[in-house]
């Protein structure tokens, strides 16, 4: 748990499994399939039913945008609310293992959200830092689940400053969403759960809201593990989508690794305002390894969606969440998915989390 960096170049970690099956466990996800854990007593994983959550046609956004087949995961029907929960269950639960007791975690919301309910179901301590600018709902969930949260001033790279120099000065483990390779091994279970709810026939393509990219990073390895299995046989076209203040992934997808800040570093997609995104480099490559594109989207275009899903779908989801439906657009006026390909959208947290701009 305390390792989060590589002590010789300081990039992120990853979970590397043995090749024997002998060695390895394996937990049984919701759905019924197992999949392989880095814990070692895998029968005592945290859970507050987390996962296999339902996937919906959208008929009156194919209408909209003239596309055959569009399907919805909501993902917003996990415990807290948002798709953080599959990489929290997995990350607290090696905190058991380890018998740590206090946690620390920078936020802009979910996540802090989601690390404090599983913290409050086994008894650890949790400190959230947070933005000051973070929704009141957001914060209002977090202190309800009982943890100690700090409002911190400034950018959100501030607020993760000031998480790393609480946890180093209290001896505490920095539980990060961002950093852990635990957390990643949670976010896998997206995979294995589409896999099984398309009866092993991928669509050919899924959209990722991209802040930190745990989810994109997580239903990568996923879907490569089911390869390497023959579970499936094939890898749908991951692509990304970020505001437009905040591009660095689409810019490192690009070739430009020089990025930018824009000049008005807001969005009205908190969730994925981030200006420096530590895994920024892996989900470039995901995102060219599997053929996808990043695209960005304008707040404007954030809010027209919010708005459509709630009132065409009924569907209620946060602004972050609409970005995926704003960059399907995009992709097909440039002809990047064509009518007949069939598109995953994650929704990846509910509207009532969030400010309402609509």
């Amino acid at each position: 748990m305390s390792i989060l960096n590589c002590k010789s170049c300081g990039g992120t970690v990853d979970v590397e499994y043995v090749e024997s099956k002998d060695v390895q466990n394996k937990i049984v996800l919701n759905n019924g399939m197992e999949m392989i854990v880095p814990l070692k007593y895998p029968e005592k994983f945290v859970s507050l039913g987390e996962g296999n959550t339902p996937i919906i046609r959208l008929p009156n956004v194919e209408k909209q945008l003239n596309l055959d087949k569009i399907f919805g995961k909501l993902e917003f029907m996990n415990p807290t609310g948002s798709f953080k929960d599959r990489g929290t269950f997995m990350m607290i639960s090696m905190a058991i293992e380890e018998k740590i007791s206090s946690v620390v975690e920078d936020s802009s919301g979910n996540a802090g959200a989601s690390l404090s309910a599983y913290c409050a179901k086994t008894g650890l301590e949790a400190h959230i830092f947070a933005p000051e600018s973070a929704p009141v709902s957001k914060l209002g969930q977090i202190k309800t689940y009982g943890a100690k949260v700090h409002l911190i001033k400034g950018s959100r790279d501030e607020v993760t400053k000031k998480a790393k120099r609480f946890y180093q000065e209290n001896n505490y483990i920095y539980a990060s969403h961002v950093l852990s390779p635990y957390y990643v091994e949670g976010t896998k279970t997206f995979a294995y759960e589409i896999a099984k709810q398309f009866a092993f026939d991928l669509p050919e393509n899924i959209i990722f809201p991209v802040g930190n990219g745990s989810l994109i990073i997580g239903c990568w390895k996923g879907l490569n593990e089911l390869l390497e299995q023959n579970i499936i046989d094939k890898i749908p076209r991951l692509h990304c989508v970020q505001a437009e203040q905040f591009i660095p992934v689409i810019q490192e997808i690009n070739g430009d690794s020089d990025y930018r800040m824009n000049d008005n570093p807001f969005s009205v997609a908190g969730g994925i305002s981030v200006s420096f995104p530590a895994r920024k480099k892996e989900v470039a490559k995901i995102i060219n390894d599997s053929f996808g594109i990043g695209v960005s989207v304008t707040d404007e275009e954030i809010i027209e969606w919010q708005k459509f899903l709630a009132r065409k779908e009924g569907v209620f989801c946060e602004p972050t969440s609409a970005t995926v439906f704003a960059a399907l657009k995009k992709l097909f006026d440039s002809n990047a998915i064509s009518k007949k390909d069939s598109v995953l959208l994650p929704i990846t947290g509910f509207g009532l989390k969030d400010k309402l701009f609509v």
